[in-house]
């Protein structure tokens, strides 16, 4: 199966095969910042994983230590894969891109113990610090 991650105005894509590796909604601060919502929901593949990627794509990087390097839209300003050095070897992917077909439900909630008071998520999600 191939999925296709679309930004809001539809000029950058990224196109995945398979099932991510992980996928997961976290509710850092940076995530929330990032997302303007209670949580982000990250999707990452393995770099065999990714076939396609294109669009004008725009970068922010961190100054200061090492950090994610997130790819957006020019565009729109959608916010559509980043790198991380946690996880070297993988893309993450915004998981609210993927419209058809969308991803699996989570099987992650990180950083749970700051996740909004008011949000119900699926009993069985493994819940991490």
């Amino acid at each position: 199966m191939t999925r296709t991650a679309t930004c809001c105005c539809k000029a950058c894509q990224i196109t995945v095969k398979g099932d991510p590796v992980l996928n997961g909604v976290c509710h850092c601060d940076d995530c929330k910042r990032r997302t303007g919502s209670a949580f982000g929901w990250s999707a990452y593949f393995t770099a065999e994983q990714v076939l396609d990627q294109h669009g004008e794509i725009e970068t922010y990087e961190p100054s200061g230590e090492p950090g994610q390097i997130r790819s957006f839209c020019r565009n729109c300003g959608s916010t559509m894969w980043w790198t991380t050095p946690s996880r070297p070897n993988e893309t993450g992917i915004a998981g609210g891109t993927f419209i058809q077909p969308p991803l699996p439900v989570p099987h992650l909630s990180a950083r749970h113990s700051h996740c909004a008071a008011w949000l119900a998520l699926p009993a069985d999600i493994e819940q991490g610090l």
